[in-house]
């Protein structure tokens, strides 16, 4: 009567909850990065507590859960008592000797071929220059930064609330799925979205049990080979390249560029030979493991990873770098997903009316 097109009113309305949701989600992103790392810490305790919880003739998941918890507290505890002490060491003896070693390098190259000595001398250079050049913009930006970093020394409680919103995941993950189905009316929908959270929640777990294994098997292929090479600070780099490992593409690539540069700066005489040791160990990694333990859940072409590590950190910094695999994996999903019920409903039309 006045005019109204009710489809056209109907989808700007939609278009527009979609926009404002979008907006809330990029206002709150701080606490959904929180609530994320949490999910992805619950699905890297899942099939530990599974495991455990499918032995146990408890009918809650509590024991379970607490065992776990315990188990992975031990770990840690563990770990830190007989390698963080060294690696504290190691690490405490590089802040110290690195104007030294810069010192020394630049009188006395040390032997070696003439490349590795042309670039130590060029990475030696050019770091004196950068300093030399922002000595000024350095001395005065480090009091600001050690203003943010005391202000934000809040954010440490996020190293306890993440772990307990991981323990109220893993113990009412069930329910809270349960509780989603009952608020959808059809059934036909109910099964839908069924299926779509049963294959979220396998392309979860298989991410995250792929991305321990990379980094555990980064751990301690690097410590036993720089060991076994004798390269200074083998624990400490070993270390470093374990935790980058979570984050796609960049993360190895910043590992194997810190190796190399704390190798050359320590006057390590065998660098081409840690640099084949470097390439062989990462082409394994990325084209032997990685897809075979990625192929049953993260099945994206090696384009869009880059894109999407690309995109991530512009979007979320290096929150965006680590989030863009498991996101594009998921919109992938999504799209397959939703491309199967369509194509479903169309068998269903044309025999419905026949």
């Amino acid at each position: 009567m006045l005019g109204i097109d009710y489809r056209a009113a109907r989808s700007t309305w939609t278009a527009a909850l979609v926009l404002l949701l979008i907006g809330l989600v990029y206002l709150i992103r701080q606490t959904l990065l929180v609530f994320v790392t949490a999910l992805l810490l619950a699905y890297l305790l899942y099939p530990l507590m599974d495991w455990i919880d499918r032995r146990l003739p408890s009918r809650t998941r509590l024991p379970a859960l607490a065992i776990t918890y315990l188990l992975v507290i031990g770990i840690v505890i563990t770990f830190g008592v007989f390698a963080g002490s060294v690696v504290a060491e190691q690490a405490s003896s590089l802040a110290d000797q690195a104007p030294a070693l810069i010192d020394r390098i630049r009188e006395n190259p040390g032997p070696g071929p003439a490349a590795v000595q042309n670039l130590r001398s060029e990475v030696t250079g050019l770091i004196e220059n950068q300093l030399r050049q922002h000595y000024g913009e350095i001395s005065s930006i480090v009091p600001r930064y050690a203003l943010r970093v005391l202000s934000a020394s809040r954010n440490l409680i996020y190293l306890v609330i993440i772990p307990i919103l991981s323990f109220f995941i893993l113990r009412d993950g069930r329910r809270i799925r349960d509780s989603f189905l009952d608020l959808l009316d059809s059934e036909n929908g109910r099964a839908a979205a069924d299926d779509i959270l049963m294959d979220t929640h396998h392309l979860l777990l298989e991410y995250m049990r792929a991305l321990l294994f990379l980094c555990c098997s980064t751990l301690i292929v690097y410590a036993i080979g720089f060991s076994a090479m004798g390269v200074p600070f083998a624990l400490l780099l070993a270390s470093v390249a374990f935790p980058l490992e979570f984050v796609p593409l960049v993360g190895p690539l910043a590992s194997v560029l810190t190796v190399l540069a704390v190798s050359i700066l320590s006057g390590f005489p065998h660098i081409l030979w840690l640099v084949v040791f470097l390439g062989i160990f990462r082409m394994f990694q990325d084209y032997v493991i990685s897809p075979h333990l990625m192929s049953r859940g993260v099945e994206l072409h090696p384009m869009f990873v880059i894109f999407g590590v690309f995109a991530g950190g512009e979007i979320g910094g290096a929150a965006g770098i680590f989030l863009s695999v498991p996101v594009l994996a998921l919109i992938r999903l999504l799209y397959h997903r939703l491309g199967k019920i369509q194509t479903a409903r169309r068998r269903v039309q044309p025999s419905l009316t026949t």
